[in-house]
């Protein structure tokens, strides 16, 4: 690399603009919350207990154990270096800058299929208590991405504000409903331990695995954190202990309930719902399946802007995105073209009439693929920065060998995901041929 581009490239680092650094540690568990707490909530727990049996519970202890090496090797890669970007800069500083780009636009392929997929879910669940048609169910989807980005777009400490307080309410009727099903729990209920064999237990963790994702999301906002060297670790061990508590409690009392037996998908959270709210079960399941899911679609939209926004700072997307406003301090081009995107794909999904497990399973490749190389990143940096604790060592090597294992399981649908790979390698290639070299920019 030439002197003179060298400079040029110090000083457009030096005309940068700053996103606002406005969250805190409570800002940093509901991020966390939000990612995590998604709608597997509310439908995992009566699935696996479908499937396995009271031994589904094995399923969320191991799952709830294993998610502490995902969260840990993250956080400690944006403690040591915390900037906007998350997985897509330990990537380019890994791997270099076409490794960072790939990641980066396998995020945005995760996040732009995936998040009209789960707001489809929350108008579903609307749908089983007031009577829906089709096309208002994907009316009522389109509004739950519309209200994510009107808060996103009025800045970081708006979208703070109504995170904590969003998290805050599912949390609280949470812990309600499983105080007040706590006392309909009954011993019995949890014999025969293992009706379909251990070999079920397997199935229903597998199925677990997609409710912890979400641990990388808060990575993509470390360069708004006031203070990331104490925060990111805190935050962490706050989230894990308060998601897995409240993961493993649901799981607890629908299984002690049987509430599981109600059948369908929603209809157990529902039964363990109505002990709190009564008749109005299931239009209470409705409401709090939509805000869960506002708060996970505004978690992501938050963090993947901000990666959007890194990726096309340096050229791995197109650098028109790379523009923040000027009051609020949000990449606000970014924010559009996820908006329009979201649009389209809903669009998408309303005419080809694709059924939900495919909705799911193609972001689910992409998102085992940004945790390969996320934990990839994270064995070589952190296994590099080594200074006595083994954690940073061992941990993210366990994070590689879940994704690793996990991945095959996507099945054909992967193919999307490697297609996506394709566009970005042939994408960076012919920004390099045009002489736009910004490795350099690690």
């Amino acid at each position: 690399m030439n002197q003179g581009k060298t400079g040029h490239e110090l000083e457009m680092r030096d005309q940068t603009p700053g996103l606002r650094k406005a969250i805190r540690l409570r800002n940093a568990v509901a991020l966390y919350a939000s990612s995590v707490l998604g709608s597997g909530v509310l439908v995992l727990p009566g699935l696996t207990a479908q499937i396995a049996g009271p031994g589904s519970i094995l399923a969320w202890v191991l799952l709830s154990l294993a998610s502490y090496p995902f969260a840990y090797t993250f956080a400690s890669l944006s403690a040591r270096r915390p900037e906007s970007g998350g997985i897509y800069s330990f990537a380019k500083e890994s791997f270099g800058f076409r490794a960072g780009a790939i990641i980066g636009w396998l995020f945005v392929f995760w996040v732009i299929t995936g998040a009209p997929a789960v707001t489809l879910i929350a108008a579903s669940y609307l749908g089983y208590a007031f009577p829906l048609n089709r096309a208002e169910t994907y009316v009522i989807a389109f509004g739950v991405i519309l209200a994510a980005f009107t808060i996103n777009y009025r800045g970081i400490v708006v979208s703070n504000k109504v995170q904590f307080a969003v998290i805050g309410s599912i949390v609280a009727l949470l812990l309600a409903t499983i105080v007040s099903s706590v006392f309909l729990v009954r011993i019995q209920n949890f014999t025969p331990f293992l009706p379909n064999g251990p070999l079920a237990v397997g199935t229903a963790a597998a199925l677990i695995f997609w409710s912890y994702l979400g641990y990388e999301n808060t990575s993509n906002v470390a360069e708004e954190f006031e203070n990331p060297e104490k925060d990111f670790h805190r935050s962490i061990v706050l989230s894990v202990v308060v998601i897995s508590a409240l993961y493993l409690a649901v799981a607890f009392v629908t299984i002690g309930t049987r509430a599981y037996e109600a059948g369908g998908s929603v209809a157990p959270f529902a039964a363990i719902l109505s002990n709190v709210l009564g008749k109005y079960g299931a239009e209470g399941t409705g409401l709090l399946a939509v805000f869960i899911i506002f708060g996970t679609v505004n978690a992501y939209t938050t963090g993947v802007s901000r990666l959007l926004f890194a990726a096309a700072r340096d050229g791995g997307l197109p650098r028109v995105l790379y523009h923040l406003n000027s009051k609020t301090k949000v990449p606000d081009r970014v924010l559009l073209a996820l908006l329009s995107s979201y649009a389209i794909v809903l669009v998408l999904y309303y005419f080809s009439q694709v059924n939900l497990e495919t909705a799911l399973l193609v972001p689910s490749g992409a998102a085992i693929l940004v945790y390969v190389v996320g934990s990839a990143a994270g064995v070589k940096i952190l296994g590099r920065d080594y200074s006595g604790s083994w954690r940073k060592v061992i941990l993210p090597l366990v994070s590689l060998v879940i994704s690793l294992v996990i991945l095959p399981f996507i099945g054909p649908l992967l193919i999307a995901s490697l297609v996506v790979v394709v566009a970005a390698f042939v994408y960076v290639s012919v920004i390099r041929r045009g002489g736009l070299d910004f490795e350099s920019k690690s």
